[in-house]
């Protein structure tokens, strides 16, 4: 059984104040929130990069708590059946990917539009990551960027909504208690444990067997 612990929803103060690049990539999409939780120090040096190449976030949506698994089916289930999952047949410049510079298309280690489960990949530079996804009822990033503090790491987790139609603020209330209360929290309590299995735990079965 997971136990799901509370998890800090932050002031976006604190979030605008880290040398993101989203900030200027995103700098005229809302923040909708931001979360972040804090990580443990490990051995070495970690990344985000490493830490999505050993555990690959994108595959822990399916080791959250039932709850939260269950309001997760129940929103594909409606979204097959209202069509609300479908992209928007419109001009691609919508798309957050086509305002990468050459720059950012050099530095990122993925390319843009690699499909991520429901999302499309932005960029993926070492310790920041931005995802969009863009349906009928919302066009949506999220940021996901690892910082280094005194002690251990600190993970956020933001998320950006563009207005597409009447429909995306109301979509967006109904959404929230669930999303807030059970889904987030959830995936990143998911992330701390991940973290730790990856970088602590498994450094320590390591040593034991070097020290046999």
């Amino acid at each position: 059984m997971i136990v799901v612990m509370a998890m800090p929803q932050i002031a976006p103060q604190e979030f605008l104040a880290r040398p993101f690049r989203v900030h200027a990539f995103l700098s005229d999409v809302p923040l909708h929130d931001v979360w972040a939780v804090d990580l443990p120090a490990v051995p070495g040096e970690a990344t985000l990069q490493e830490f999505n190449r050993r555990v690959k976030i994108r595959n822990l949506a399916g080791k959250i708590s039932w709850p939260a698994r269950a309001l997760l089916g129940l929103r594909l289930f409606l979204g097959r059946i209202f069509g609300w999952d479908k992209e928007p047949k419109r001009d691609r410049r919508r798309y957050f990917a086509e305002r990468l510079t050459p720059e950012d298309r050099e530095r990122s280690s993925v390319p843009a539009g690699t499909p991520d489960r429901f999302f499309r990949v932005v960029y993926s530079f070492e310790n920041e990551m931005l995802l969009e996804v863009i349906n009928r009822t919302v066009h949506a990033a999220l940021l996901s960027a690892l910082v280094p503090m005194p002690i251990g790491y600190r993970f956020y987790f933001g998320v950006y909504v563009c207005e597409l139609s009447w429909i995306t603020r109301p979509y967006m209330a109904l959404i929230g208690p669930f999303r807030k209360c059970l889904v987030y929290p959830a995936l990143l309590e998911q992330v701390r444990q991940s973290w730790e299995r990856v970088f602590l735990r498994e450094a320590d079965e390591t040593s034991r067997v070097k020290e046999r």
